[in-house]
């Protein structure tokens, strides 16, 4: 079975068990300053399983393009990969565990024809917080799971959430397909990471609400949360022994072999991977620079050449690469053929400017080689291998083929002491920007959000209708926003954005919503760019007399509950896209 056909009959069978199908999100989250990218199929459905009411209804299927971050560097291997596709249905107060574990099953059994036996599930154990999960293990039982393939295990295992320190979360049960490996020893079960057994579905219950003081509560309305992978199903239907054997990246790596003349594995899946990435990433509006979402696509990209130039393929290959890969996936991703051009265009425009570093590192090369030799020493010190890598962007792999070739060694040990400490700096400061979770509806985010939308309205009426959303980043203390306009908006004009703002502040216009179609939200003049988030129905949002807006919420209902708002900075993206920051006057 093909990737495109699982994920149709995912949809066709949850459709049949009256759930409606939705689009997926965009890689780039909408107001969630707590991630970079769409992480998790449920991802962009938090606001409904927090209370919202989707207006699509409680039964709902789709797929979610999905990108992590984390796993960069171990992508090469037969099993991680950075963007991948999330197949998922939910119920948002609706059915609950008998029902979810039924569907479950009878999708991989009749549908896709799984020997029952190859089936594993594990379940909740149980702690002094919620008690063992009996009502999950005896549904699959009844389904027809024997007792010795059901598993127990705890909160690390089968528990999600909350997403914060408090809110909704609960029990999970997860699926694993037993591949007939052998196993490794006595104890060998779905915790095993032998490869015997392979995790292809998660169904979390959520069931309670985390509290302050650390108690759980059970949840009057609980809601259910499941997640496939698509490429991990894909390989397993199909037989092959991991993902880049399957339809969505064998095309790709053949074609980067004929063109190189040393290749290897490890290489050819990295170039296959972040390739496609950096294509879905392109389209969804990112574009490579030295910030956020922009500096992983650089990353991705760059990462990609580094490798192209070890497998001795030449750089200049990468569009002819990128033009197959849009040929592979174009009836995956229609929207890589609508935007061809434009892909092919960043990544050839990203290949000459690190082509460029390339030469810069290596004429600091030469000065640390120089200097090196001068002290008749024969080690490029791991701190300074790091300071090419972070400084000039040049990679570390060829400071040591350069190093090797000039008779000297490079402290590689060294190197990842420095990394790893960079990296745990890094991480430390992205805990302290994007703590506290998916879903931050506070009173005073909620007062941005609208304030983001009273900004948006102004700038295109003061700019131009060129001005589109491109991105927001909003927290309890201030608003970022992204827009495209080609040029510096100079501080008179951003005086004039905000006193159009502040009258609109000062007039307390009632904000409204309304739930109609999306060809009716259109033609009643509504704006918004994230049209797929929401499917056929929509929310459109009125600030009464000024703008009306597609969006998902949550708002002010009157817009004289905002403070005066100051604009504090305005600043470069990238290439044709601004932010502005912006917060509120005390």
């Amino acid at each position: 079975m093909k990737a495109i056909e699982l994920r149709n009959n995912y949809l066709k069978f949850f459709e049949s068990k009256q759930h409606k199908i939705i689009s997926g999100a965009k890689l780039i989250p909408e107001n969630d300053p707590t991630v970079l990218f769409t992480t998790a199929g449920m991802h962009p459905l938090v606001p409904y399983l927090t209370g919202q009411t989707h207006p699509q209804g409680t039964r709902l299927v789709d797929y979610q393009k999905c990108l992590r971050t984390d796993d960069i560097d171990e992508v090469g291997d037969n099993r991680h990969l950075t963007f991948f596709e999330m197949l998922g249905n939910w119920s948002l107060g609706d059915y609950f565990k008998q029902e979810s574990i039924r569907y479950s099953y009878e999708f991989l059994t009749d549908v896709l024809g799984i020997d029952k036996e190859k089936i594993s599930v594990t379940c909740f154990g149980g702690d002094k917080d919620a008690p063992r999960d009996e009502e999950a293990a005896k549904i699959w039982e009844e389904c027809g799971i024997d007792k010795s393939r059901i598993y127990f295990f705890g909160k690390k295992e089968n528990w999600w959430g909350p997403a914060g320190e408090t809110g909704p979360c609960g029990p999970d049960t997860e699926i694993f397909y037993d591949t007939g490996a052998p196993a490794c020893s006595k104890h060998c079960d779905p915790s095993c990471d032998c490869g015997k057994y392979v995790e292809i579905w998660n169904n979390v219950f959520m069931q309670y609400n985390k509290q302050a003081d650390g108690s759980f509560k059970p949840l009057e309305k609980k809601n259910v949360d499941t997640g496939m992978g698509l490429e991990r199903m894909t390989f397993l239907l199909q037989g092959k022994n991991n993902v880049f054997e399957t339809e969505l990246f064998a095309p790709i790596i053949e074609n980067v072999r004929k063109l190189s003349n040393n290749p290897n594995e490890e290489s050819l899946r990295i170039i296959a991977d972040h390739m496609r990435a950096s294509a879905l990433l392109i389209v969804d509006g990112v574009v490579p620079s030295n910030l956020g979402q922009g500096y992983i696509l650089r990353r991705l990209i760059r990462r990609s050449i580094r490798h192209m130039r070890k497998i001795e393929c030449n750089p200049d290959n990468i569009t002819s690469i990128m033009e197959n890969l849009i040929e592979t996936l174009k009836e995956m991703y229609t929207e890589l053929e609508e935007n061809r051009e434009l892909i092919k265009s960043e990544v050839k425009k990203e290949k000459n400017r690190f082509m460029n570093t390339l030469l810069k590192g290596e004429k600091e090369f030469d000065k640390i080689k120089n200097r090196l030799l001068e002290e008749n020493k024969s080690e490029i010190p791991g701190d300074l291998v790091f300071k090419l890598y972070d400084t000039f962007g040049f990679p570390p792999e060829v400071t040591a083929e350069l190093a090797k070739e000039n008779n000297l060694k490079a402290d590689m040990q060294g190197f990842k002491k420095c990394f790893e400490e960079h990296q745990e700096k890094s991480r430390q400061g992205a805990e302290g920007v994007f703590k506290g979770g998916l879903a931050d509806h506070s009173e005073q985010t909620t007062k941005y959000h609208t304030a983001v939308h009273l900004l948006l309205e102004s700038l295109q009426r003061i700019l131009g209708p060129h001005v589109e959303q491109r991105g927001s980043n909003i927290t309890a203390e201030r608003a970022r926003f992204d827009f495209s306009n080609p040029t510096k908006v100079e501080r008179d004009v951003l005086d004039k954005v905000e006193q159009m703002i502040n009258e609109q502040i000062d007039k307390a216009l009632p904000v409204t919503c309304q739930e109609m179609p999306l060809s009716e939200a259109r033609k009643y003049g509504a704006k918004g760019i994230f049209d797929s988030k929401y499917g056929e129905m929509v929310k459109v949002y009125t600030i009464e007399g000024f703008s009306k807006e597609i969006c998902g919420g949550p708002h002010v209902d009157n817009t004289g509950k905002l403070n005066h708002i100051k604009i504090i900075k305005e600043e470069a993206v990238s290439s044709g896209v601004r932010r502005i920051k912006m917060v509120f006057e005390n």
